[in-house]
């Protein structure tokens, strides 16, 4: 990956709806030339999709929490009920005193703690500690 690679991805990251004329002013390409490097970015993987970003808020997903799971046994086997619950928007095996830790959405605190409720029902999960997000200073795209 060169510079002209990271600048088209961080183009990208700002809104990918851009036109390949747009991105390819951006670093003195033909659009063609432009359109061709993008392909072969997501060929590689390095770029995983296209996506529209929504207001959690307006769409009734405004409570945000961080959860870690404890457990009594490796939780790498048990992706699929972490996957079955629509609300964790992310989850990942950790470090540390917790075995895992997820992102989760919900509308109220409520259908939070119903979240909470599903999480201990997966075999496994001994305990949990939730962090509600108040509010959000800022989020970045991925720096290049």
């Amino acid at each position: 990956m060169d510079d002209i690679d990271r600048v088209l991805l961080q183009r990208l990251q700002e809104d990918a709806s851009q036109p390949y004329a747009a991105l390819a002013a951006a670093v003195g390409l033909s659009a063609g030339a432009t359109h061709e490097r993008v392909r072969k970015l997501r060929e590689r993987g390095v770029i995983r999709r296209t996506t529209v970003e929504v207001d959690p808020a307006a769409v009734g997903s405004g409570v945000l929490a961080y959860v870690m799971v404890d457990s009594s046994a490796w939780m790498g086997d048990s992706r699929a009920a972490f996957e079955g619950i629509a609300e964790i928007q992310e989850a990942h095996i950790i470090a540390g005193s917790a075995s895992l830790m997820v992102k989760v959405r919900t509308g109220t605190t409520e259908q939070l703690q119903d979240v909470l409720r599903r999480l201990y029902a997966i075999d496994g999960v001994s305990g949990t500690q939730a962090t509600v997000v108040l509010e959000t200073f800022f989020e970045r795209p991925l720096p290049l």
